[in-house]
């Protein structure tokens, strides 16, 4: 089992933040599904303010590679991420068109 921590913004607009947590309430079942397939046993997304984090736990067939292929060919997840684009923005620091960025891990118990 690996664990991966990633980060996001959202646009800062309260109305945004709001429709974007009601999606993520009712996540399309072929969401749901394509991150099962992709390897992911657990995702988990917090927020502040505008400020997303969010940690997934995967299994051994899962690798960031294989999810991206996975999802290129699913017409449903570009459409889920085509829509979710209206209320994401770069974190600082991000590359151009990169959306979740890794966190670095500097502490564990």
């Amino acid at each position: 089992m690996n664990n991966y921590c990633l980060a996001l913004d959202l646009v800062n607009d309260p109305q945004l933040i709001a429709e974007y947590e009601q999606y993520h309430r009712n996540v399309w079942p072929e969401i749901i599904a394509s991150i099962k397939d992709a390897g992911i046993t657990n995702m988990e997304i917090y927020r502040f303010g505008n400020r997303l984090f969010m940690t997934m736990e995967t299994d051994d067939t899962f690798s960031f590679e294989r999810k991206a292929a996975m999802d290129a060919a699913n017409p449903k997840v570009q459409e889920w991420e085509q829509l979710m684009w209206k209320y994401q923005q770069a974190i600082p620091g991000a590359k151009p068109g990169e959306k979740w960025v890794f966190m670095d891990k500097i502490f564990q118990l």
